[in-house]
């Protein structure tokens, strides 16, 4: 069975109406694709309007006995059921196949977070004296300041940069938009990297003119840039953590959230569509709870007699 037609106009469907990255498509249609696959191997015949509940869920069990992690099945159930929506939508089948199927129930991982202390250890480790040095503190700064995406970090424009009045606009995940404000420390290092830096290249490649962040050779920079600035400096710190970019974002968040911030206002400075997402940032800080539970639980209490 050729399921290429209903494929083309599904990646047309992703582009056009539901307005997905080019990241976001290529993850769709790549999980698209596995499925494929696996009918030309077991189910030559099989077509989207024959397709049956249990198709699938030997599909998924197909998944499991592979030994794919929960988090990748939940993700390959997702896309077939994005695929079986738009064959709705279009009228190509009456039903969708997929709607009762249960992915894996997935557990919130609670994701690692630094310390101010070590986040100014890592900012104190970069060597300011090398060429690149004050271009990848004011990154770093940046990433932390404001709790950027890598993918955020390095489409961040001159033009949506606005340091008297304290705000960057930044293109989140499926080109949405947000503002969030950017501290005083980070504005400094960008505006010393912008104007004793990145001012005095030789040449600034056609078309990436207005990219903050640039290579020695006028470039935007690429995310495996970002990662290897953040694992040299956090080496040099002395740090012994599995520290990424996104490390700073969570630290960025928790670091909020200990603090007192209204979670709804993390929420949008995250960009995160759901108030449940930022949710596991409340579930941190332990030493607050520990101070609640002995301040508070009457077994704890001193007695007043």
């Amino acid at each position: 069975m050729d399921w290429s037609i209903y494929k083309k106009g599904y990646i047309a469907y992703l582009m056009l109406e539901r307005g997905l990255s080019e990241n976001s498509i290529s993850a769709y249609e790549d999980d698209l694709d596995k499925y494929i696959e696996w009918t030309s191997l077991h189910r030559p015949d099989l077509s989207p309007n024959s397709t049956k509940y249990t198709d699938l869920t030997e599909y998924i069990y197909y998944l499991n006995q592979l030994g794919l992690g929960e988090k990748s099945q939940a993700r390959i159930l997702s896309g077939l059921k994005s695929f079986f929506k738009y064959l709705l939508i279009e009228d190509i089948i009456t039903a969708s196949p997929a709607d009762l199927i249960e992915g894996p129930k997935l557990r919130r991982k609670i994701p690692d977070v630094l310390s101010y202390e070590e986040i100014e250890s890592i900012i104190s480790a970069i060597d300011l004296s090398h060429p690149q040095g004050q271009r990848n503190r004011a990154i770093i700064e940046t990433l932390y300041a404001c709790g950027l995406r890598v993918s955020e970090l390095v489409g961040l424009l001159l033009t949506n940069y606005y340091p008297d009045i304290g705000l960057i606009k930044v293109i989140g995940k499926n080109d949405k938009e947000r503002i969030v404000p950017i501290g005083e420390s980070a504005i400094k290092y960008i505006n010393i990297y912008l104007n004793s830096v990145r001012r005095l290249l030789p040449k600034i490649a056609q078309g990436h003119e207005d990219f903050v962040f640039l290579n020695r050779r006028g470039k935007q920079l690429s995310r495996v840039m970002i990662f290897n600035i953040v694992k040299e400096a956090v080496k040099n710190a002395g740090i012994n953590k599995n520290v990424s970019p996104h490390t700073f974002r969570h630290s960025f968040a928790t670091h909020l959230v200990e603090g007192g911030a209204d979670l709804k206002a993390v929420q949008d400075m995250l960009g995160h569509e759901s108030i449940t997402t930022t949710e596991i940032y409340t579930h941190l800080d332990t030493h607050y709870l520990r101070d609640t539970i002995m301040t508070y639980h009457p077994r704890n209490k001193k007695s007043a007699f």
